[in-house]
């Protein structure tokens, strides 16, 4: 567009502009009072509108000149940029766009312009800086995307779930090279696990139908499932230390009488501590519907442990006994010869022990609230214990659920 008595915005562009391109603060934006849309030939033709200005300063331009035999750097004020918009009607809607070369404060001259959009241009620009907002950094070769399909995917968010479920290959080949989606995608799955983790404990209903898809093997099994699944609930909420798995592929593990001359004894989570040097740490599973507390007092105020729990400490004892006294104070880590893996042990002394079992809300009374004597006689219990740490679901559930918020 020239400047000329045909445009109604001819005026703003003279020597009267440079005087206020010059006082404005980069830091600040500035917007016009409103004004009537002054084009006659326009559906917008006075509606409400004013300019947006912002300015940018360039500080110092370097000119490489050729002297004689020499190549010559000079140095003159860079003057400084403006971006003004003409919006009209609605917030956000830009009518016009120009880039300007401002000069310097304190040097004398019109503003020039180095650029002008409207309409469409403009979106087309404004959905560019918003794909570059995303776009990563690396890229095995040269991509090109139709402007259709950014502005699709801009005004249709579903757009991009219908693209995924048409060519996932491709998008997955983008997910994994963007460095930053594996933490993404790792934090994704854990959040649903957790999700899972609330709907066993929450929904009576579901869990009984996923006792009943385990082919008769009782609810242990589902929950020696999810565990299996996810041993990260168990490596980095149970201790202060970091738990890993023994055997990379599978939590439960036979760990005593292995031979035909006895009977084996296994243990549902065989874990070990991260470090230069690794101490087994046990834990056995009951479920979360297991009682706490006998049905009765025992005396006034006071309940005794059910007999599952106690039966499942005694287990503990049991099987962490013939543990160490089958393979001693060390258990090395074996190849597929049966050979010891050089420096790969796992050390048994007093090894920690833990017992999953229950819900604390149990011990809530008849008008929902917490049931004092339920609550005094089962903390009393286990912080006597010295093995294994009793631990119930919902503990567990809290400690996963605060590990991904």
């Amino acid at each position: 567009m020239q400047e000329g008595d045909d445009d109604p915005f001819a005026a703003d562009l003279d020597n009267t502009e440079t005087h206020f391109a010059q006082a404005r603060l980069p830091d600040r934006t500035y917007a016009s009072r409103t004004f009537g849309y002054p084009r006659t030939n326009s559906s917008d033709h006075g509606q409400p509108a004013r300019f947006a200005y912002k300015v940018f300063d360039n500080g110092v331009e370097s000119t490489l000149n050729f002297v004689g035999e020499e190549w010559l750097i000079s140095e003159t004020p860079g003057g400084r940029v403006q971006i003004k918009l003409l919006l009209c009607r609605d917030a956000g809607n830009i009518k016009e766009l120009w880039i300007q070369k401002v000069p310097a404060p304190g040097h004398s001259g019109a503003v020039q312009r180095i650029l002008n959009l409207k309409g469409s241009d403009i979106r087309t620009l404004v959905d560019f800086f918003k794909l570059i907002d995303q776009m990563p950094i690396t890229g095995g070769q040269t991509t090109r995307i139709d402007d259709s399909v950014i502005r699709q995917l801009f005004e249709d968010p579903d757009v991009l779930n219908r693209a995924y479920s048409r060519d996932r290959d491709s998008f997955r080949q983008v997910i994994e090279n963007d460095q930053f989606a594996e933490d993404v995608i790792a934090l994704a799955r854990r959040r649903q696990q957790v999700d899972l983790f609330h709907r066993y404990l929450e929904d009576d209903a579901f869990f009984d139908e996923q006792v009943e898809m385990g082919s008769g093997r009782g609810p242990e099994a589902v929950w020696q499932q999810f565990f299996e699944s996810n041993k990260w609930i168990l490596g980095i909420t149970l201790t202060t230390h970091l738990l890993t798995s023994w055997d990379a592929e599978k939590l439960e593990r036979v760990v005593a009488g292995q031979s035909v001359a006895g009977e084996g004894k296994r243990v549902d989570a065989l874990l070990q501590t991260a470090g230069a040097i690794s101490s087994l740490v046990f834990a056995e599973f009951k479920t979360h519907r297991t009682p706490l507390l006998g049905a009765s007092e025992y005396r006034a105020g006071c309940w005794a442990p059910s007999s599952e729990v106690t039966g499942g400490v005694a287990q503990v004892h049991g099987t962490v006994h013939e543990a160490v006294k089958d393979f001693g104070d060390r258990l090395p880590k074996r190849a597929v010869d049966g050979s010891e893996i050089l420096g790969q042990y796992g050390y048994a002394l007093r090894p920690k022990s833990f017992l999953i079992v229950g819900s604390l809300e149990q011990l809530k009374g008849e008008g929902g609230g917490h049931h004092p004597g339920k609550v005094r006689s089962f903390e009393l219990y286990r912080r006597q214990l010295h093995e294994p740490e009793v631990v119930t679901y919902d503990e567990l559930l809290a400690r996963a659920d605060w590990m991904v918020s």
